[in-house]
């Protein structure tokens, strides 16, 4: 069976960490479970796509703290608050910080699982797009100073030929390049190169 999705709980209290696994596991999702918001920042650059339910009172991090460190590293995963009776002011807050919604404990288990597919669903596009911007990127850091020089120029529309009169070397050796930057930028065609580069930002308007 598929999973519908994965979901990251941050909760320092045992027991809520274990009914929220027995909760979302039954009703179709994949969880991972975390007692700290910093057990959670640590492997977060290897975590998949999820949802984040986090609870906003904690030792150490709260969640306040842990949306501020997730905003900074632009990450894609939406976060549900979760809050006890008379936290809304620290809610708003976490709204205003990027949280997607909150839920007051002690809560209903059909409006949480519903509020986790809504996030999940309306996150997966950006999460997407972001997963492909660090693709393109990573694909244009493994290229070498000249292969990325040689990049510019061919995305600039310039031939094999003024190329190598620009960087004073052999139209021989800026083909060479060439079949690097074009293997290395997984581009089968210059207009796909073309556009590769408009996504990683290395075309000026």
């Amino acid at each position: 069976m598929t999973a519908k999705g994965i979901v990251y709980v941050i909760d320092d209290d045992e027991a809520m960490r274990d009914s929220l696994h027995f909760l979302l596991d039954s009703s179709g999702y994949k969880v991972t479970l975390f007692d700290t918001a910093q057990a959670f920042l640590d492997v977060l650059p290897g975590l998949a796509f999820g949802c984040v339910v986090s609870d906003v009172r904690m030792p150490g991090l709260d969640g306040i703290e842990l949306l501020k460190r997730m905003k900074a590293q632009h990450s894609p995963f939406p976060i549900l608050i979760m809050t006890g009776h008379g936290d809304v002011p620290l809610a708003v807050e976490a709204m205003k910080l990027g949280a997607v919604d909150f839920v007051e404990k002690p809560f209903e288990d059909d409006p949480l699982t519903a509020m986790i597919e809504s996030a999940l669903r309306q996150a997966a596009p950006a999460a997407k797009n972001e997963a492909i911007a660090q693709d393109i990127a990573a694909r244009v850091a493994s290229l070498s100073p000249r292969e990325r020089q040689v990049m510019q120029g061919l995305v600039a529309g310039l031939s094999n030929k003024l190329i190598a009169r620009d960087y004073d070397i052999s139209p021989r050796t800026i083909e060479v390049y060439r079949a690097n930057v074009m293997t290395k930028m997984q581009a089968n065609s210059l207009s796909e190169l073309v556009r590769l580069a408009m996504r990683a930002g290395l075309l000026n308007d």
